[in-house]
This record gives C-alpha cells, structure tokens and sequence, in this order.
C-alpha cells in the first residue's frame, strides 16, 4: 500500500503555518477482531511500537473515508462495516507524533464488524501486523489499553471522553 508522506497531509501542510503548536486532529481508529476474539495489531515503521490501525483526517475526506483508508494503508484490508464506540476528545489524548508536533487527538474509536482481503505484513506505514490474543498481547501504550476496556464495556452508547 502506498501512502502519502506526511509533508503532503493536511497536518504536514498546516505545520508549515503553525511550527510545533499544538493542534487538535481528528482521526479514525479502528479495533480489529478475527472470528476467535484475537485484535489485530500493527508495527508501526517509524517508532517500532504496536498500535491500533489509526490515521489523520484528510481535508474533503469523511471519517469513514479515513478510517477505510486508514486500515486498507496499514492492514491491505478494506472495511465494510464498522460501528463507533467512542470519542476520544480530551487534553489526556495528547501526544507528540514521529514528526515532533504535539496533537490532542479527537479519535473516533469503531469496531470493524465486517471487512475483506488479505492482511499484508507490511506496508509502507508498518513492518508487521498480526492477530494477538487478548492474554498475549506486546506492550501497548495506555491509550490503546483503554480502547479495548471500552470496546468490553461498550452497550451500544457512544462512549464519550
């Protein structure tokens, strides 16, 4: 999967305005089960770290246009259906990206119900992904722990936070 460099996304281009100020960036982030409960994880390329297929929202793109894009970019897999559990919109959200800006996310949190293809190893934006175990999981920052206890807990209410 090819992706755009991050210089010619809508956050690389309004960097060039506003240097290392913070910025609030909405994006999708996508919780991925197989038929067994086991949540997909992906490597990122840049820092090495395990994270949930997630992404930045382009200018004239809907937040399912991103998250579709987003997950096909990092997984080679094409959403089909996905339901949001939760808004992550908070100053505890915040987080400096590879590039050295400073964000306070505004996640929307989906649970992919249906999706289709091949699940690619690598892309251009990681260097693995796989299926783990809910008790065999590689180290995750806090933020992607707390989605999973809140895809346990969700009822069919969007969590707000």
């Amino acid at each position: 999967m090819t992706s755009v460099p991050f210089e010619e996304t809508y956050v690389g281009n309004l960097r060039t305005y506003v240097g290392a100020q913070r910025l609030i960036t909405p994006g999708p982030r996508a919780v991925i089960r197989n038929d067994t409960g086991d949540v997909l994880l992906v490597r990122r390329s840049d820092d090495n770290t395990w994270v949930m297929p997630a992404g930045g929202l382009e200018l004239g793109e809907s937040i399912w246009d991103a998250l579709v894009r987003e997950v096909h970019e990092e997984t080679g897999l094409t959403v089909e259906a996905a339901t949001p559990i939760a808004l992550y919109t908070g100053p505890q959200y915040w987080f400096t990206n590879a590039f050295g800006g400073d964000h306070q996310m505004f996640s929307v949190v989906f649970r992919v119900d249906r999706w289709s293809g091949s699940l690619l190893a690598e892309t251009d934006e990681t260097r693995d992904a796989r299926f783990f175990a809910r008790d065999d999981l590689p180290p995750l920052r806090p933020v992607y722990e707390e989605t999973l206890a809140d895809l346990d807990s969700f009822d069919g209410t969007l969590i707000l936070k």
